[in-house]
């Protein structure tokens, strides 16, 4: 019961911009399950907006993170738009578990010197976990730009880690945010994967 007043006074107390980039982030990832090229512009206001959020805030590295993602939006943009180096539409693919090896370790090791950092140098909390999710966020997002298929994979345990991140931060509304993001992460994986076999006419990427 507690949970439930704490998130309806945290969305209470959201601003209207804020409101706006929670809309215009669900539409990114509705309309990226879909594959629908317009998930770019909407992922480019929203961060636009989130960007200015938290620079105001005086939350720099969030801001400069999603101006990453700001940038991540256009690219994803022009190389949906424009297809593959032969002209012909990206089409999604499965990636071998080496190459998925080789990001996940490092990536990890990345993390784990960003984690180091911030725990001995600043005043961060859950300073790995937090490294650790924002690190595999930058490199999942280009995933998503080379609609790479396991992109929702990592995304379902990005989400599921960050959801336990804002519950310890008592920032309920982002928690409630993140348990959409995770149960939709899940149905994109299932829906890229449908027509993964359907267009490649082959199970994924051999191991």
């Amino acid at each position: 019961m507690e949970f439930i007043t704490e998130t309806l006074a945290g969305f209470t107390a959201m601003s209207h911009w804020e409101y706006i980039a929670v809309a215009l982030s669900m539409a990114y990832l509705l309309l990226a399950i879909k594959e629908n090229l317009w998930c770019w512009p909407a992922a480019f206001f929203s961060t636009l907006i989130y960007t200015i959020m938290y620079w105001n805030g005086a939350l720099l590295m969030e801001s400069l993170l999603h101006f990453y993602y700001m940038y991540m939006a256009v690219y994803g943009w022009v190389i949906w738009r424009k297809g593959d180096a032969n002209k012909h539409q990206l089409v999604i693919t499965s990636w071998r578990l080496h190459q998925h090896s080789f990001i996940i370790i490092a990536t990890s090791i990345v993390a784990l010197i960003f984690g180091y950092v911030m725990n001995n140098h600043t005043h961060a909390d859950f300073a790995y976990l937090d490294s650790f999710t924002t690190c595999f966020a930058v490199v999942t997002t280009y995933l998503v730009a080379k609609k790479v298929l396991e992109n929702w994979l990592y995304w379902i345990v990005i989400d599921a880690a960050s959801m336990y991140l804002y519950y310890e931060k008592g920032y309920y509304p982002t928690l409630a945010l993140f348990i959409f993001y995770t149960i939709m992460a899940a149905w994109g994986f299932k829906t890229w994967y449908e027509e993964y076999e359907q267009n490649q006419a082959k199970p994924l990427a051999q191991l």
